[in-house]
């Protein structure tokens, strides 16, 4: 037994609350940080909101008599769905550094607020944060990159975890 052990048999649940964690600080960011999300930072959070619907179902499978069979696959699927959320925010990290084009939904004039809001009822364009100008840098890496960082933790972990001897245990 090593010491990820307790935590891989139970990694649907720890997935499901790291999802709503990464979720809850996104949000944080946006509502506090008045940090509004652009078309990527949107994408990303799909991911997990996926993440949270498979660990949902791998949770369930688990209380059935195929416990060990839907342990893995919900943990293979979470892999794929972290690794998915590897590639999208190191797209995203990379149009940040300019490494390559954002795409064109990403175009931006200016920042979301009231008066925005207020021309965009009386008829006028909205104004979208761009996807390619970082608005935090902690350490040398933006939010999508710390994002990718951590996708990247949570696919090794998810793959462990469906490669996991013993996983109906």
């Amino acid at each position: 037994m090593n010491a990820l052990d307790p935590v891989l048999r139970r990694w649907p649940i720890f997935a499901l609350a790291i999802s709503a964690a990464m979720l809850a600080i996104a949000h944080a960011f946006q509502t506090f940080g008045h940090l509004p999300p652009c078309h990527l930072c949107l994408k990303e959070r799909e991911v997990y909101w996926a993440a949270m619907a498979v660990s949902a179902a791998a949770i369930v499978a688990g209380l059935t008599p195929m416990r060990a069979v839907g342990m893995r696959i919900g943990c293979a699927l979470l892999a794929l769905v972290f690794g998915y959320g590897v590639y999208l925010a190191g797209f995203h990290a990379g149009a940040e550094w300019r490494w390559w084009p954002a795409p064109v939904t990403c175009a931006s004039t200016g920042p979301v607020n009231i008066s925005a809001l207020k021309a965009l009822l009386a008829g006028g364009g909205a104004h979208q944060p761009a996807c390619d100008q970082a608005p935090w840098v902690f350490l040398g890496l933006s939010m999508a990159g710390w994002n990718c960082l951590i996708s990247v933790g949570l696919v090794i972990v998810s793959a462990l975890a469906a490669l996991r001897k013993g996983a109906a245990a």
